[in-house]
């Protein structure tokens, strides 16, 4: 057994160092300046290192709005749908209404509709209510989240219902069963889900592409993208992975403070 656990040790480590040095080798291309990296990428373990792409990144005045713009668009998102999914996630899990299995499941089947097969539809509908390069606009349409309703429908499942019991007998309200007493419990799952928000939001490219024409409403990604028109041709190779790094650092920093409830998440999970 003590054989086969290092073994297992093994692997994992292996799959680590194999998951990271993608990573590794984005982040050391970052430090190179471009000059060598048009001749060569092979020297990219070895002196000398820069940091004029990062200076060139700042030295865009218009990287701070576009950094704004995508922390304003990832927070309304991540608020707008822990809001719903957690009121959504409750009704569906305690409450008893005609049609609550069929509407279930008609939620359920938005994770199988591709946004490309909404997109014209969703773009001449904002089109005609005149909120392209808004923040509504690029906040809207992610509060629908049929995966954020199905993980908190399961995690309210699984509380027992003793506890809203009990606090009938006490005189509390639905709400505030929901608030006080169920909600706290499912802390994990919506730092879960407000995590995978998040990241969603932040990373997303095609739809502020599509609605934001204006440089003022660039989000990180699609403000990244218009710096760089030919990409590794136009301003370096390094500039192009310092821009990477970059617009990946909000992420880590996100994960690094909420890891402890993504592994409560997963276990709690694992135990129903």
């Amino acid at each position: 057994m003590h054989g086969r656990s290092r073994l297992a040790f093994a692997l994992v480590v292996l799959a680590a160092v194999l998951m990271l040095l993608p990573l590794v080798w984005v982040l050391a291309l970052s430090f190179k300046p471009n000059a060598e990296l048009m001749v060569s990428t092979s020297s990219v373990l070895r002196a000398p290192y820069t940091l004029e792409n990062y200076r060139t990144i700042f030295g865009q005045s218009a990287v701070f709005g576009w950094i704004a713009n995508s922390l304003i668009v990832s927070l309304g998102m991540t608020a707008g749908v822990l809001v719903l999914s957690s009121l959504a996630g409750y009704a569906f899990a305690r409450l008893e209404f005609p049609g609550r299995r069929a509407l279930l499941v008609f939620v359920l089947l938005g994770l199988a509709i591709p946004e490309q097969a909404v997109i014209l539809a969703r773009h001449q509908m904002f089109s005609a209510l005149d909120i392209h390069n808004t923040y509504p606009a690029l906040i809207l349409p992610h509060l629908a989240a049929p995966f954020g309703v199905f993980l908190m429908t399961q995690y309210f499942s699984a509380i027992p219902k003793e506890l809203d019991e009990a606090a009938l007998l006490d005189g509390a309200s639905r709400f505030k069963i929901f608030w006080r007493v169920l909600l706290p419990l499912t802390i994990p799952a919506q730092a879960t889900l407000g995590i995978l928000t998040f990241v969603t939001g932040w990373n997303d490219y095609w739809w502020p592409l599509i609605s934001a024409t204006r440089a003022d409403m660039f989000t990180l990604t699609v403000g990244i993208a218009a710096s760089q028109m030919n990409f590794a041709q136009t301003e370096g190779l390094g500039f192009l992975m310092a821009q990477a790094v970059f617009a990946s650092l909000p992420i880590l920093i996100v994960y690094i403070f909420f890891q402890k409830y993504i592994v409560q998440a997963v276990q709690g999970a694992a135990a129903r």
